[in-house]
C-alpha cells in the first residue's frame, strides 16, 4: 500500500497579477504540504514578492485562487494570517524599536492570549496569567535560536544577526502551521546562514514552510520541492536536483550563454 500524500496546507492556482499593462504573474501555481519546505526562486523583477504578496493578501490577482486546507481565501488580508494559522517574516527586520527583544516576540504570540483582547487592555482577567505564559513561550523561542541573551536588550543595540534570529523566533513563537519566509538570509553572515539553514530544517516537524530567498546555496540545501520563477511565469518546478542541472533556470539567471567561436 503507496503512502498517503497529506493534503496541502496551501495552495495556489492560475494566479495572474497585472499592473496596468504590465503582468507580473501568468497562472502561476504552487503548493506547499505540511512539514514541507518549498523553494521561490527566480532573477529580480521575476515575481517572487508579488506572489507571496497574493497569499498574504496584500494584493487580489485579477484571476486565479489562494486556498488554505482546501477553503479558498476570498477577502482576507496580512492581520488574518495569524487567526489561520499563518506567519510571515518581511525583507525587513520589522522589530519595534521601543521594545526589548522578548517583548517583540511576545508579539507574536498574542494570538495564544486566553483572556482576549479585554483582558490585556485592562489588565482583569486572565492577564497575568497570559502575561506569564506568553513571556516564557517567548524566552524559549528566543532559546531556541540562540538569542535568549539578548531578551532584555533593545533590538537597535543588537548585531543584525542576532536581530533576525529575533525576528525569526517572533514569527514561530506562537507555533503557526505555515511559515512564510521572505529572504530570511539577507544580510547574514556565513555563520549566522548555516544557523539559519539548521533552523528552517528543523521546522518541518511541526509546519510548512514557503521560502523566497536569492542565496542558492541555501536553498538547495534546505528545500524539498523548489518553483522557479521567470518574467512572472514558472519556468521550472522540481527537487532541488532537478532544479539544479535545469537548463531553463541556467538561462534564466545568467543569460544566454555565448556559442563557441564567436568574436567579443
Amino acid at each position: 500500500m503507496r503512502p498517503t500524500t497529506p493534503d496541502p496546507l496551501l495552495t495556489a492556482e492560475g494566479v495572474t497579477v497585472r499592473f496596468g499593462g504590465l503582468t507580473a504573474l501568468s497562472d502561476v501555481g504552487l503548493s506547499v504540504a505540511p512539514g514541507s519546505i518549498v523553494g521561490l526562486i527566480g532573477p529580480n523583477g521575476a515575481g517572487k514578492t508579488t506572489l507571496f504578496n497574493v497569499v498574504s493578501g496584500v494584493l487580489r490577482p485579477q484571476s486565479g485562487t489562494v486556498a488554505w486546507k482546501g477553503r479558498r481565501l476570498r477577502r482576507h488580508r496580512p492581520h488574518h494570517l495569524a487567526d489561520l494559522g499563518i506567519a510571515r517574516t518581511l525583507q525587513g527586520l520589522n522589530l519595534f524599536p521601543g521594545l526589548s527583544a522578548l517583548d517583540n516576540v511576545m508579539v507574536g504570540a498574542d494570538r495564544l492570549c486566553r483572556g482576549g483582547a479585554f483582558a490585556m487592555l485592562t489588565g482583569l482577567g486572565r492577564y497575568h496569567s497570559d502575561e506569564r505564559r506568553l513571556r516564557e513561550r517567548a524566552m524559549a523561542a528566543l532559546a531556541e535560536f540562540g538569542a535568549a541573551h539578548a531578551a532584555r536588550a533593545m533590538p537597535g543595540t543588537l548585531p543584525f544577526g542576532v536581530q533576525k534570529r529575533v525576528a525569526l523566533a517572533r514569527a514561530v513563537v506562537a507555533e503557526p502551521e505555515l511559515l512564510l519566509l521572505d529572504e530570511p538570509a539577507g544580510g547574514l553572515s556565513g555563520e549566522d546562514m548555516h544557523a539559519l539553514g539548521a533552523a528552517i530544517k528543523s521546522f518541518r516537524s511541526r509546519m510548512g514552510v514557503l521560502l523566497v530567498e536569492h542565496h542558492m546555496d541555501l536553498v538547495m540545501d534546505v528545500c524539498d520541492h523548489i518553483v522557479v520563477l521567470d518574467f512572472g511565469e514558472v519556468i521550472a518546478s522540481g527537487p532541488p536536483e532537478r532544479i539544479r542541472s535545469d537548463p531553463a533556470v541556467a538561462e534564466a539567471y545568467l543569460g544566454e550563454p555565448e556559442e563557441a567561436g564567436t568574436d567579443g
